[in-house]
């Protein structure tokens, strides 16, 4: 029997931009900009911190039909892309629904999209986060999925370089702080062990925000304001304690595809980071 999936929109999620969050976060995520460390100015991943809640009410909308038949579940893609900087201190309404549904060969594939919005009523920032429901098949297709960010085969040729970043032991501890997710797989060994990992392991989105900030620095852009774009395939936990190598690619006048690896495993692939004119 196909199980069909009937989202709802739901909003607002009130929320503030505050400088004390800005810094806390800036410093979870290795991020040295001097202006963001002072709360002056607001990193480009840093709305994934205000779409914690809002995700979890629109994934409360697929049938408890789909929670029995899955066997296990990973963060596989996340996009963001900002129609406009954040600005230190703004209030922030955040709307969110899941947007998209397909099957893929490891199970299936649901978006969330989110939406916030500042005082003014305008769009300022979107997301995508796109969940693999493992062994998960027999599901209706359902909207349309993000926009495409390929790492292109002849971005190799065109090398900007390669920065590196511990991540440090207390990572995890200090991104939960801030991000509000204590999810158990990162701070206990049994939990991390029954779902196949040997190791405890930094959040994805807090991976994906520190290869941002490697990228950034590679091409010397030092203002978060510039940023219209960031997507990422998640391709395995990074440890903590590891170190993070990022390489990016040039893919055209204002884009940067990169991936990263701790040690000999892939982190992120198909990365694409995209400044504004």
């Amino acid at each position: 029997m196909t199980v069909h999936v009937q989202p709802r929109r739901h909003g607002p999620f009130p929320g503030v931009v505050e400088p004390g969050l800005v810094a806390a976060y800036a410093d979870a995520t290795a991020d040295p900009t001097a202006t963001v460390c002072a709360g002056v100015a607001v990193p480009a991943v840093f709305p994934i911190v205000l779409a914690f809640e809002a995700g979890e009410q629109a994934r409360a909308d697929l049938p408890a039909a789909i929670w029995e038949r899955v066997r296990g579940g990973v963060h596989g893609e996340h996009d963001v892309v900002l129609h406009r900087p954040l600005r230190p201190g703004e209030a922030i309404d955040t709307w969110t629904e899941v947007s998209a549904v397909r099957t893929v060969r490891p199970g299936t594939k649901v978006v969330v999209h989110f939406e916030h919005y500042g005082s003014d009523g305008a769009l300022a920032v979107e997301q995508w986060w796109t969940m693999i429901l493992l062994g998960l098949d027999g599901v209706a297709d359902l909207g349309a999925l993000p926009a495409d960010h390929q790492f292109p085969e002849q971005a190799l040729a065109h090398p900007l370089g390669s920065s590196h970043q511990y991540v440090a032991g207390d990572t995890a501890q200090r991104y939960a702080e801030v991000s509000g997710d204590w999810s158990a797989h990162h701070f206990d060994m049994d939990v991390a062990r029954a779902e196949g990992f040997d190791f405890l392991f930094a959040h994805g989105l807090c991976t994906m925000a520190i290869c941002t900030h490697r990228v950034l620095d590679l091409l010397g852009v030092d203002d978060p304001a510039r940023v219209g774009r960031v997507a990422v395939r998640f391709a395995s936990p990074t440890p903590l304690g590891g170190d993070l190598t990022v390489r990016a690619y040039g893919a055209g006048e204002r884009a940067v595809v990169f991936n990263a690896v701790c040690g000999d495993t892939a982190v992120i692939t198909h990365g694409r980071l995209e400044l504004r004119p």
